[in-house]
């Protein structure tokens, strides 16, 4: 980690790196750069990068708008080790000399310092799932392994071994940067794979999980691969998530676990009140964590073809459960949401501010459902009070829109999300798609 200038000059000296790329996000979690040499290192520092704010989404700009300027945290300089001669230092945006409300890492950062006036911190553990595939002479999506054809290839061995060279070096660049990954695995879906590295604060949580998406989609690329983390491009297969586990701490302890839970889940108190905050707030969640037309594919009740879905459609906690928006893995919670489409600093905020609304009002999530909920009738969902997430874009907008807790996280950025959200469901509503066409066109 690099705290001062001089720490920073010798890194990049030692390891021949020429440019730095003064790195921020915009609203959809896209990572945005402009390549620094790096005799211009502090100019990043200050005043930043100078970006054209109006050329990126969620902005808030207009071309008469002042510049944005990236500013960059020096403790995450990195190297980029599939770009030899290049490093990587994330910024967060000034706009006149002031931090800019619509930078979405600085609304998690105010998000942050709700937490360490309670003299606490949020670890969260990302999961990124990803699938690699190719497409035909057709433009038809397949698995990048034509043989990866099972209808159960969860921990396939085969399919794990005949991807291991793109493995081997997506693995390689992660660990040259201080990821500590411990496991790697393919997932439940054809062509679909997940890899855990071990979780920190949230802050540098987020900044990584947009680092292994660059390293992800880049060395895919290079290779002739198609890296992608959309939600669901496969109707009859298990979606790509990106699930979020979450404990808060006092720097020393980890003040979710508590080994005399009466409930039996090792949880404290102050978890539970957490908990029950992001019950009482998930309809709003859904809209951050599952921004797009095509999460709510994923986000439904029913099955793949390899008899299970694994995303959540309900509004409930559970010990193990994996159907259940919420899981209890012990001493943490494992927020099951989240998709890859999502922006990781805005899903961590709106998650906080739920938490911490909570704690603040000692919200009591009931009783956990220790079942498999996609076996349950609407009746039987009713009798237990199990809501359903939203099934759609629009549906998890309006919720958002309703709900002055997660609104108020996002600040101003809130509504620029609503409304890019509300003309992208315009825009889908008004595309006739080839289902439309076959089912109708000389059906009358």
């Amino acid at each position: 980690m690099m705290t001062t200038i001089t720490d920073a000059k010798n890194f990049l000296e030692t390891h021949q790196v020429k440019f730095i790329l003064a790195q921020f996000v915009d609203i959809h979690g896209v990572a945005k750069t402009k390549a620094v040499p790096v005799s211009h290192l502090e100019d990043i520092l200050d005043p930043g990068a100078g970006f054209a704010g109006f050329a990126v989404w969620g902005m808030a700009m207009n071309p008469s708008s002042p510049d944005y300027l990236a500013r960059g945290d020096l403790t995450t300089l990195s190297l980029v080790p599939w770009m030899p001669g290049f490093a990587r230092m994330v910024c967060v945006g000034y706009v006149n000399g002031k931090p800019y409300p619509y930078d979405t890492r600085y609304i998690l950062m105010q998000q942050i310092d709700r937490l360490k006036q309670q003299g606490w911190m949020l670890n969260t553990g990302l999961e990124p799932e990803f699938l690699l595939l190719r497409k035909d002479e057709c433009g038809n999506l397949h698995p990048y392994d034509s043989t990866d054809t099972l209808d159960k290839p969860c921990y396939d061995y085969k399919g794990l071994s005949r991807n291991r060279a793109y493995i081997e070096k997506l693995v390689s660049s992660l660990q040259t940067v201080g990821f500590d990954v411990y496991q790697v695995d393919h997932e439940d879906a054809n062509g679909q794979f997940e890899i855990n590295y071990t979780y920190t604060d949230c802050l540098t949580s987020c900044d990584r999980y947009i680092f292994f998406k660059m390293a992800a989609s880049e060395i895919a690329k290079e290779m002739g691969v198609i890296c992608s983390f959309m939600p669901k491009p496969f109707p009859n297969r298990t979606g790509t998530g990106m699930h979020i586990h979450l404990s808060i701490s006092d720097g020393t302890n980890n003040l979710f676990a508590d080994d005399s839970d009466t409930r039996g889940l090792g949880l404290s108190k102050l978890a539970y009140h957490f908990l029950g905050g992001l019950l009482a707030h998930a309809p709003a969640i859904t809209a951050i964590c599952a921004p797009t037309i095509n999460s709510y594919k994923r986000l439904v009740v029913g099955r793949a073809l390899s008899g299970a879905t694994w995303a959540p459609a309900y509004i409930s906690y559970g010990d193990n459960n994996r159907s259940s928006m919420v899981r209890i893995p012990g001493g943490r919670l494992e927020l099951r949401l989240a998709d890859g489409s999502c922006n990781p600093y805005l899903a961590t905020a709106a998650a906080i501010a739920a938490g911490l609304d909570g704690i603040e009002k000692q919200l009591d999530p009931g009783e956990p459902h220790n079942i498999n909920l996609y076996d349950l009738s609407d009746a039987q969902l009713k009798e237990k009070n199990i809501g359903i997430l939203p099934q759609n874009l629009k549906e998890a907008i309006d919720a958002l829109e309703a709900d002055e807790v997660i609104k108020g996280a996002l600040g101003v950025l809130a509504d620029e999300f609503i409304e890019l959200k509300r003309m992208e469901w315009v825009e889908y509503m008004r595309h006739v798609s080839e289902w439309e066409v076959e089912r109708y066109l000389e059906f009358f």
